[in-house]
């Protein structure tokens, strides 16, 4: 459900933004210049769906490590971005005058409908990167839902129409309040889930635990003392004589083994804190309270809740949260 409330928030910025720009030229009476800021919105548009697709093309032309290590960097990316646009919207609680001070100056220019063209076109499309961010995120981490995306995206449009054509009033402060507190959770369980792509990628190492690697089967310590042993078995990556030709190694068919991907499966368990995850049921689908389940992952999209987290994913969330909770404190107080 983050992308929800992403859309809401993204659309309905974008949608105070030009309806900021259109009031202040309808009232300068530059009919001219409307066309232009109209056309800025639309080229944007068009340009954000293009860089859309550029992105999903470069995003699958990774493999493996590299793939792991790209979604990583972007799901940070993401979360600093998202970071960003918490902590200016906290100093700018109030953008109209900023905005309009802007459209001033762009009439002002020589060429006033390039001017205002740019102005248009830069605002939307901030906004489209930023949904092409935040989205790509969701997917990695969650997967992406159409209706939820479509749904905030309406009521982003229809917040926007009735402040500025119905004249509607919407408490702006109370609003972005409420939803930058659950954008922080977002914001954190981004960065959270960045360090654990970059974490399997290889980048950063498991720091805690202990895998005794020496001989199968391998002994892996947790920190809390649980003990688990991986014996030799088939792991994704490795070479297969697939007799049964079903595209998945069977018992009984043979395969090269390599001893490094039993020791990453190791380390990996052995990093984890806990795991409070219940298992699978036996249909092969994921109990509601598991963190890819539909309580759990609903916990997981708002608040970045993870089931067996390892100890530098936790501090991650942690200081996230604190370091956000504590900017977005500073800015705001500053801006009342």
């Amino acid at each position: 459900m983050s992308e929800l409330l992403i859309m809401f928030r993204e659309v309905l910025e974008a949608s105070l933004i030009i309806g900021i720009l259109y009031t202040f030229l309808v009232q300068s009476k530059k009919p001219d210049l409307i066309k232009q800021l109209w056309n800025g919105v639309f080229t944007a548009i068009g340009v954000s769906i293009i860089c859309s697709f550029l992105f999903q093309i470069l995003a699958g032309g990774f493999e493996g490590n590299a793939a792991k290590i790209f979604e990583g960097i972007v799901m940070i990316v993401a979360a600093f971005v998202l970071a960003t646009m918490i902590i200016w919207m906290s100093k700018n609680i109030n953008i109209k005058a900023q905005l309009e001070k802007d459209a001033n100056n762009a009439m002002k220019s020589t060429n006033a409908p390039l001017a205002i063209f740019i102005l248009a076109f830069v605002a939307v499309f901030r906004e489209g990167v930023e949904i092409i961010l935040f989205l790509y995120s969701i997917a990695l981490k969650d997967g992406l839902s159409i209706l939820p995306s479509l749904l905030g995206t309406f009521l982003g449009l229809v917040c926007g129409y009735l402040i500025f054509i119905k004249g509607r009033s919407l408490p702006l402060k109370t609003f972005f309040n409420i939803t930058s507190t659950f954008l922080i959770l977002v914001c954190a369980g981004m960065m959270t889930y960045g360090v654990h792509e970059l974490e399997s990628g290889g980048v950063i190492p498991y720091f805690t635990g202990t895998v005794d690697a020496e001989q199968y089967p391998m002994k892996a310590t947790r920190m809390s003392g649980d003990v688990k042993n991986f014996s030799k078995k088939w792991d994704k990556g490795e070479v297969f004589t697939d007799i049964n030709k079903n595209d998945k190694w069977d018992e009984g068919e043979f395969f090269i083994d390599n001893p490094t991907y039993t020791q990453k499966k190791a380390h990996k368990w052995a990093s984890r804190l806990w795991d409070i995850n219940p298992p699978k049921n036996k249909n092969g689908t994921y109990p509601m309270f598991h963190d890819k389940g539909s309580i759990g992952g609903l916990l997981k999209g708002f608040l970045g809740y993870n089931g067996d987290p390892s100890l530098i994913e936790l501090i991650t969330w942690l200081l996230t949260i604190s370091l956000m909770g504590f900017l977005w404190k500073t800015n705001s107080s500053k801006a009342s």
